[in-house]
């Protein structure tokens, strides 16, 4: 069977455990899924599944998206990513639910966009110490400081961490455990945090490193 689903990250919440700890769980509307194309070694040079996920209205996609779904009598599909997997056994066409792929007690890798906080300094982008609050200083306390060396090189390195674009970058959070899986509301349940704001896209998989 598939190994991921694509869903929409809902928000956070709790739950409590048989002791009463409380649990930190993140709500993702995970599915329904649609496969919307299978790649296999033969003709593709690669095996793969091709979910699509939330419809729209016909309008908001191109003629290419929407003739690439008729071929399947699917409907208007907004998000479509893929999936590896080695040995494909579902079909196109074929509707998967939350309930088809994930049970309480695995672990998931979740991929998403994370939170864009726009230009920022050293400190809060690289957690730079600043300079000291006292001896006389008043405008260094979130300075970076000294980047390189005068004369030799006499430029900063390239890759040196500084001042700049922070979030809005494809991150991974691996090794979650589910902790609630509801079929009827498409609802999956991770325990911790995952990438990105209220309502953003995500791939949920099979963990790689259990």
């Amino acid at each position: 069977m598939l190994q991921g689903l694509i869903g929409k990250k809902v928000g956070m919440t709790q739950i409590f455990d048989d002791a009463g700890v409380a649990i930190p769980v993140t709500l993702i509307e995970a599915g329904p899924c649609y496969v919307t194309q299978v790649r296999t070694n033969e003709h593709d040079g690669y095996s793969a599944v091709q979910l699509g996920f939330e419809e729209v209205k016909p309008k908001r996609l191109t003629a290419g998206q929407l003739g690439h779904l008729k071929r399947n009598n699917l409907p208007p599909l907004r998000f479509l990513r893929e999936f590896r997997e080695k040995d494909p056994v579902v079909q196109e066409g074929h509707k998967v639910l939350v309930a088809d792929v994930f049970t309480v007690g695995d672990h998931v890798d979740v991929t998403g966009v994370s939170k864009g906080k726009g230009f920022a300094g050293a400190v809060k982008r690289h957690h730079f110490r600043g300079g000291p609050k006292t001896h006389g200083q008043s405008d260094r306390l979130r300075a970076p400081g000294a980047r390189s060396s005068g004369t030799t090189p006499g430029r900063v390195y390239k890759g040196s961490r500084g001042a700049g674009h922070m979030g809005h970058e494809r991150v991974t959070v691996q090794n979650l455990a589910v902790v609630l899986v509801d079929g009827e509301r498409n609802l999956l349940g991770v325990r911790g945090a995952i990438p990105g704001p209220k309502g953003g896209v995500v791939m949920i998989k099979k963990a790689r490193k259990q």
